[in-house]
């Protein structure tokens, strides 16, 4: 029901019960009805609200099996005994329309009552917002000030990758995926890193590789995982350090930046922990010629860095390769071989959430080969070393920013 917003000092609330099947505007009418020029001209209702003194009448009223009964409600702006007096002229109320009726008021409410309880919530609540404001106003200007200032720090390094001001002067640097990581280390004071925004390393960044010491700080994800191989394949890499585990760099507090650094390990103990090998690990590197500025400073045997951790070995190509390369001709399927009995068959559609779900699995069943009605992609590269894959082969070969460590690749033009 809506009360009458002009006459809201008190309210009436009655119920009503008829002895038959009754509407809306026959309550209305029974209340006009029976009360005119019961209370005199003073309280005739029609007069009442033409004034404004009394609201509406709001009737809710159910028939149910023959019968009526519901609610009457009325608001009233006169004083409190004229209020009670038409109160109970209400129930003299005894026939609505045919029908016997009886008429109880149930209430007769202080409606500036919970008008003062809306008004004391509403006054918390901004009471609360104004402590809150003036007390985060203080901290919200400086915080402002130090983003701006942290902002204005961000260079552009060769004029395209986001760094910090000291990346080209400092001995040593540390690579960072994006933008927001080298604005999170700008925060904590760290204004040697610079950003590879992204798995394709610039050439830039593997340029500088060589001349500084370099630390890889990446995110605890598999996004992470990527970058860290691919800048052992490219670059020169002393120490790798990682978020958390499912966690950015960017959002992580100053206490854990310090201690993702100061925990990071060599990259030749990284590659060994999780058994990656680097292009041309055999022979000298930058860790040989670096071997006298960094002494005390690694606990890794010189003998052990100069050696590869896992080495690849040439793959002949087989007659299977090609006879199942032409058995699956024109499926747009996949197989894993191991020891080049069949060991799986999937479409391409779902190659690669098969890889991601079931790469371990295929790895202990000995699966070291896939065959597919396809072609080789760089993210097809980077999923099968989790299944323990060695050779690749699809009918062509997409393009590649390099040839991959450890798996061997043919086309059916390597196989003619």
């Amino acid at each position: 029901m809506n009360i009458d917003p002009t006459s809201s000092k008190y309210v009436i609330r009655a119920s009503i019960r008829a002895n038959g099947v009754v509407n809306k505007s026959d309550v209305v009418g029974a209340v006009f009805g029976q009360t005119e020029g019961l209370l005199g001209d003073e309280l005739d209702l029609r007069d009442l609200q033409k004034s404004g003194r009394m609201g509406r009448v709001e009737v809710d009223i159910k028939s149910d099996k023959g019968k009526s009964k519901g609610e009457i409600e009325i608001s009233s702006s006169m004083d409190q005994v004229e209020t009670s007096v038409f109160a109970a002229a209400l129930e003299t109320v005894e026939r609505v329309g045919p029908c016997k009726a009886t008429v109880k008021v149930t209430a007769l409410e202080d409606s500036r009552t919970s008008k003062r309880e809306v008004i004391i919530e509403r006054a918390r609540a901004l009471l609360i917002d104004l402590l809150q404001d003036s007390r985060s106003a203080g901290s919200t200007i400086t915080d402002t000030v130090r983003q701006a200032l942290q902002t204005e720090e961000v260079v552009r390094f060769k004029g395209k990758l986001p760094a910090g001001p000291n990346v080209e002067t400092s001995d040593a640097i540390i690579i960072v995926e994006g933008r927001g990581d080298v604005l999170n280390l700008l925060k904590h004071g760290i204004k040697n890193a610079v950003a590879v925004e992204g798995t394709n390393i610039p050439k830039e960044v593997v340029a500088l590789t060589k001349e500084k010491t370099v630390t890889a700080f990446v995110d605890g994800d598999r996004g992470g995982e990527m970058i860290i191989q691919e800048l052992l394949q490219v670059a020169e890499v002393d120490f790798i350090a990682r978020a958390p585990s499912n966690t950015e760099v960017e959002h992580i507090t100053h206490k854990q930046i310090m201690k993702c650094l100061r925990d990071k390990t060599s990259a030749e103990l990284f590659m060994e922990q999780n058994k990656w090998a680097r292009p041309g690990s055999g022979g000298s590197s930058k860790k040989t010629r670096r071997s006298g500025s960094k002494k005390g400073k690694s606990n890794d045997k010189p003998k052990k860095e100069a050696e590869p951790v896992e080495a690849a070995e040439p793959v002949e190509a087989s007659p299977i390769f090609l006879e199942q390369l032409d058995a699956l001709q024109g499926s747009k399927n996949a197989r894993f071989l191991a020891t080049e009995e069949l060991a799986d068959e999937v479409s391409i559609s779902g190659l690669q959430d098969q890889l991601e779900s079931s790469g371990s699995t295929y790895k202990k069943n000995g699966v070291n080969t896939l065959v597919m009605d396809g072609i080789i992609t760089q993210r097809l590269i980077e999923l099968v070393p989790k299944a323990g894959i060695k050779v690749i082969v699809a009918e062509k070969k997409g393009p590649l920013p390099r040839d991959p460590v450890g798996i061997t690749m043919f086309t059916r033009e390597d196989l003619a």
